[in-house]
Protein backbone atom coordinates (compact mmCIF):
# COMPACT_ATOMS: atom_id res chain seq x y z
CA UNK A 1 0.00 0.00 0.00
CA UNK A 2 1.31 3.23 -0.70
CA UNK A 3 2.03 5.26 1.96
CA UNK A 4 -0.32 8.04 1.83
CA UNK A 5 -3.01 5.72 1.86
CA UNK A 6 -1.55 3.50 5.28
CA UNK A 7 -3.01 4.97 8.39
CA UNK A 8 -0.85 4.82 11.35
CA UNK A 9 -3.14 5.76 13.98
CA UNK A 10 -6.83 6.00 14.25
CA UNK A 11 -8.83 7.94 16.93
CA UNK A 12 -12.13 7.56 17.31
CA UNK A 13 -14.44 9.84 18.76
CA UNK A 14 -17.36 7.87 19.37
CA UNK A 15 -19.59 11.45 20.05
CA UNK A 16 -17.39 13.89 17.67
CA UNK A 17 -14.91 13.00 14.77
CA UNK A 18 -13.07 10.25 13.28
CA UNK A 19 -8.79 11.27 13.29
CA UNK A 20 -6.69 9.32 10.67
CA UNK A 21 -3.09 9.76 10.56
CA UNK A 22 -1.44 8.65 7.61
CA UNK A 23 2.33 7.03 7.20
CA UNK A 24 2.97 10.12 5.38
CA UNK A 25 2.20 12.30 8.24
CA UNK A 26 -1.18 13.55 6.60
CA UNK A 27 -3.74 14.08 9.25
CA UNK A 28 -6.84 13.81 8.22
CA UNK A 29 -9.91 14.63 10.32
CA UNK A 30 -14.03 13.52 9.52
CA UNK A 31 -16.46 15.01 11.91
CA UNK A 32 -19.14 12.12 12.36
CA UNK A 33 -22.35 14.22 10.65
CA UNK A 34 -20.19 14.47 7.84
CA UNK A 35 -19.05 10.70 7.62
CA UNK A 36 -22.24 9.58 8.04
CA UNK A 37 -23.92 12.15 5.30
CA UNK A 38 -21.35 10.62 2.76
CA UNK A 39 -21.64 6.99 3.39
CA UNK A 40 -20.58 5.10 0.66
CA UNK A 41 -22.80 1.94 0.67
CA UNK A 42 -25.61 1.31 -1.83
CA UNK A 43 -28.45 2.34 0.41
CA UNK A 44 -26.86 5.38 1.00
CA UNK A 45 -25.78 6.34 -2.35
CA UNK A 46 -29.69 5.12 -3.94
CA UNK A 47 -30.68 7.69 -1.23
CA UNK A 48 -28.74 10.63 -3.13
CA UNK A 49 -29.54 9.47 -6.10
CA UNK A 50 -33.25 10.21 -5.23
CA UNK A 51 -32.46 13.35 -3.86
CA UNK A 52 -33.31 12.04 0.11
CA UNK A 53 -31.22 12.17 2.99
CA UNK A 54 -29.06 9.91 4.20
CA UNK A 55 -29.10 11.06 7.67
CA UNK A 56 -31.28 11.66 9.83
CA UNK A 57 -33.97 9.56 8.76
CA UNK A 58 -37.47 9.24 10.49
CA UNK A 59 -36.76 7.73 13.97
CA UNK A 60 -33.00 8.75 13.41
CA UNK A 61 -31.54 9.25 17.25
CA UNK A 62 -30.04 12.02 17.95
CA UNK A 63 -27.44 12.92 18.81
CA UNK A 64 -25.44 11.10 15.95
CA UNK A 65 -22.83 8.95 17.30
CA UNK A 66 -20.84 5.57 16.64
CA UNK A 67 -22.03 2.82 18.17
CA UNK A 68 -18.73 0.56 16.96
CA UNK A 69 -15.84 0.88 14.45
CA UNK A 70 -13.71 -1.73 12.93
CA UNK A 71 -11.10 -2.36 10.43
CA UNK A 72 -12.04 -4.03 7.79
CA UNK A 73 -9.10 -5.80 6.23
CA UNK A 74 -6.40 -3.35 5.80
CA UNK A 75 -7.95 -1.32 3.41
CA UNK A 76 -10.95 0.54 5.09
CA UNK A 77 -12.97 1.05 8.09
CA UNK A 78 -16.35 -0.29 8.68
CA UNK A 79 -18.63 2.05 11.24
CA UNK A 80 -21.73 1.06 13.31
CA UNK A 81 -23.95 4.06 14.02
CA UNK A 82 -26.38 4.72 16.80
CA UNK A 83 -28.96 4.37 14.11
CA UNK A 84 -28.51 0.72 13.66
CA UNK A 85 -26.85 1.96 10.17
CA UNK A 86 -23.72 -0.34 9.85
CA UNK A 87 -23.22 -1.77 5.83
CA UNK A 88 -20.67 1.69 4.94
CA UNK A 89 -17.19 0.70 4.32
CA UNK A 90 -14.73 3.46 3.91
CA UNK A 91 -11.45 2.95 2.21
CA UNK A 92 -8.81 4.47 3.40
CA UNK A 93 -7.67 5.34 0.12
CA UNK A 94 -10.92 7.22 -0.44
CA UNK A 95 -10.84 9.19 2.67
CA UNK A 96 -7.34 10.37 2.19
CA UNK A 97 -8.70 12.25 -1.05
CA UNK A 98 -11.70 13.49 0.55
CA UNK A 99 -9.34 15.08 2.91
CA UNK A 100 -7.35 16.59 0.37
CA UNK A 101 -10.22 18.03 -0.92
CA UNK A 102 -10.85 16.09 -3.97
CA UNK A 103 -13.85 13.54 -4.69
CA UNK A 104 -13.28 10.19 -3.04
CA UNK A 105 -15.90 8.56 -5.69
CA UNK A 106 -17.16 9.34 -8.64
CA UNK A 107 -20.16 11.77 -8.00
CA UNK A 108 -22.86 9.36 -7.83
CA UNK A 109 -20.80 6.75 -5.08
CA UNK A 110 -20.97 8.52 -2.24
CA UNK A 111 -18.19 9.79 -0.40
CA UNK A 112 -17.32 13.12 -1.52
CA UNK A 113 -19.73 13.38 -4.56
CA UNK A 114 -22.15 15.79 -5.92
CA UNK A 115 -24.29 16.07 -3.04
CA UNK A 116 -21.65 15.03 -0.30
CA UNK A 117 -20.30 17.98 1.91
CA UNK A 118 -17.06 19.52 0.95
Amino acid sequence: MDDRYEPVDIEVDRHNAITISFADGHIARFPLVELRLGCPCATCRSLRDQAQPTWPRPGSPQPLHIADAALHGAWGLNLTWNDGHATGIFPFEALRRWSEGHLAHEPDAGIGGADSPQ
